[in-house]
């Protein structure tokens, strides 16, 4: 069995809507678990409407529902009327996860609190997100946590003020914590079996940014430095997210991580008196030098062209690569064969796998 089938046997009812939630039944679909997605009939998931302005009107589905909307079944109810409340019931009898994002006291209105729900089924999984926690009703778009657990304040340039990330980053990354907490329930449950009861798994968009910031965290923790904005530099390692032009135009980057690194580079470019010079002779130097550290290495890389600077250094194992934009990403082998295709309402849908690891 490969791992595309492995939940052939899960029933998910997905109830969530805009982009962590969803993306976790879109994990577990691609997986082989059988997921019924349940929308509103008036009021289905908000991100249908979201289109580009290229995208036709008249489809009641668009490319950032598709994103994390794969090998779905759709079904619409209104769980406010009584005989589609019992079908929703029907199918929570049979189910081994539901999904949801509702806020705070958003399950009680609909009669489907976690008690309600295991009365009909004693050993349901119910995975949930929030914005801020179980017992905040603040509405949350990815949008404002990036600004609220620092993100925004970090992203940017000195001259650009806050920026927020160009994708929902901390949706995905609250995702993935869902899942991973879903992932330990079905293993208590297997090691359980019949005395498994069921449990409730959370995860806020809140906690999940704020458990994402990682070194720069630890920066902020143990030295009381507040990260600025420094654009793609690294606060810790230089040259590391430099942006430099070759010869024949391209933009690369480099991520110098070792000494070694700096050396190989340094041999490369024909600046080897900077292998010994005090200014650069370890990390903590080099980014206290960093802006004399770019302006020597700058006019060197203007005079090689690029695959010929990133052809050297991966053969050297020195990380370094040329900035793409998507159109030059979805060219490559690599991730095309990351793309999963999908008719969805008679639209053609292509989406990125949502499963990054291989087994063998």
């Amino acid at each position: 069995m490969n791992h595309y089938s492995v939940f052939q046997n899960l029933n998910i009812i997905d109830l969530s809507t805009v982009l962590a939630g969803p993306s976790v039944g879109s994990f577990f679909a691609e997986l082989g678990a059988n997921v019924v997605k349940i929308e509103h009939p008036e009021y289905p998931d908000a991100t249908r409407s979201w289109k580009l302005e290229s995208e036709p009107k008249d489809v009641p589905i668009s490319a950032y529902f598709s994103s994390i909307n794969y090998k779905k079944k759709y079904l619409q109810l209104d769980l406010k009327q009584k005989k589609q409340y019992e079908r929703f019931l029907e199918l929570i009898a049979t189910a081994d996860i539901v999904l949801m994002n509702f806020k705070k006291g958003g399950q009680e209105k609909l009669n489907i609190t976690d008690k309600q729900l295991r009365l009909k089924n004693k050993g349901l999984i119910i995975g949930k997100i929030s914005g801020f926690g179980d017992e905040s009703d603040r509405v949350a778009y990815d949008l404002i946590l990036q600004a609220e657990s620092g993100f925004m304040s970090m992203n940017g340039t000195p001259e650009s003020g806050p920026v927020k990330m160009p994708i929902a980053l901390i949706d995905v990354l609250a995702a993935h914590h869902l899942k991973e907490g879903i992932l330990i329930e079905l293993l208590q449950r297997e090691r359980l079996k019949k005395d498994y009861k069921g449990s409730s798994v959370s995860v806020s968009l809140y906690d999940a940014a704020v458990s994402s910031l990682v070194n720069q965290a630890s920066n902020y923790l143990m030295t009381d430095k507040v990260p600025e904005r420094i654009g793609s530099l690294h606060p810790n390692i230089a040259p590391y997210g430099e942006i430099f032009t070759t010869k024949d135009g391209k933009s690369i980057t480099f991520a110098i991580g070792s000494n070694r690194h700096f050396e190989i580079l340094c041999s490369f470019l024909e600046l080897e008196e900077m292998i010994k010079d005090t200014l650069f002779k370890d990390v903590q130097s080099r980014v206290k030098n960093r802006a004399k550290l770019y302006r020597l290495i700058e006019p060197k890389v203007k005079e090689k062209e690029a695959n010929f600077i990133l052809n050297y250094m991966n053969k050297n194992h020195v990380p370094a690569g040329a900035i793409k934009n998507l159109k030059e990403v979805f060219e490559t082998k690599n991730a095309q064969n990351l793309i999963r295709e999908e008719m969805i309402s008679g639209v053609k849908t292509k989406r990125v796998t949502g499963i990054a690891f291989k087994t063998k």
